[in-house]
């Protein structure tokens, strides 16, 4: 079965490089940061929103992995929402994608005629 286009191209996985795994942890560790801090303020529904902006940055920089929905599920549980998840699943997300792409053969280089 073919995904259309559209969902192939947003669930497909991009080259892990040193800057996107950079990115993805600054966008983890802020998630989390922010949550701790604002957390004590009773805020309705800012964890939700930052939970969702930290998913969905986290897609679009190192890809779309299964492991984002479990995190963001247990966000809406109280005391889990305050351990560091987004941190903990970026790491994850990273070392499976490192051995996946280890297992992958090198790329060669595309020339367009």
């Amino acid at each position: 079965m073919k995904l259309p286009k559209t969902l192939d191209r947003l669930l497909q996985v991009p080259r892990l490089t040193r800057a996107r795994i950079i990115v993805a942890l600054a966008v983890a560790v802020v998630a989390d940061a922010l949550q701790l801090l604002l957390s004590p303020l009773g805020w309705a529904f800012g964890d939700q929103i930052i939970d969702a902006i930290a998913m969905a940055l986290t897609s679009w920089i190192i890809g779309f992995h299964w492991l984002l929905l479990p995190t963001f599920v247990m966000e809406f549980i109280p005391l889990v929402d305050a351990l560091p998840t987004w941190t903990a699943c970026v790491i994850a997300v990273i070392a499976l994608r490192k051995r996946e792409q280890r297992a992958l053969p090198p790329e060669e280089p595309v020339i367009e005629i």
